[in-house]
C-alpha cells in the first residue's frame, strides 16, 4: 500500500499547487471606486444666471450630474477630458431661493464607477 499513499500525496499537492498559483479573476465588486471630487463655480448664485458643477475624475470618464431641485430634477451627461477634468453649466431661472439643490455625480469608464456630490443655494 506504500505506493498508494506516496502516489497521493504528490496528486494533493499539486492540486493544492495549482490553486494558489491560479489567478484570482477581477469581479466588478472587486474594482476601486472611480476618483470623483465635485465642487460648484458659485455655490450661492443668483435667479437667472449660470452656474458650473466642476468634476474631477479620470481621463475620458462618462460624467453624469443630477440637479435635485425643489420641484424637479434635472439631469446632464458629459464626457471629461484627457485630463479628468468635466464642466457641467446649470441655468439658475426661478429656482426656490434659499432652497439648496443637491447636485449628484456619477462617473463611469468601462467596469469602474463612482460618485460623488456637491450642493448650490440660488439666491434672488
Amino acid at each position: 500500500m506504500t505506493p498508494y499513499r506516496f502516489a497521493a500525496v504528490p496528486a494533493a499537492a499539486a492540486a493544492l499547487a495549482l490553486v494558489a498559483v491560479a489567478p484570482a479573476s477581477a469581479s466588478p465588486a472587486s474594482l476601486r471606486p472611480l476618483p470623483c471630487h465635485a465642487s460648484m463655480s458659485n455655490a450661492h448664485p443668483a435667479d437667472y444666471t449660470t452656474t458650473k458643477v466642476r468634476v474631477r475624475t479620470a481621463d475620458h470618464a462618462r460624467v453624469v450630474t443630477v440637479a435635485h431641485y425643489k420641484t424637479t430634477n434635472h439631469k446632464k451627461v458629459r464626457h471629461a477630458n484627457g485630463h479628468g477634468r468635466a464642466t457641467v453649466p446649470y441655468y439658475i431661472s426661478g429656482a426656490t431661493p434659499g432652497y439648496t439643490v443637491q447636485v449628484t455625480v456619477t462617473v463611469t469608464r468601462g467596469h469602474r464607477s463612482g460618485s460623488c456630490s456637491t450642493s448650490f443655494t440660488p439666491h434672488s
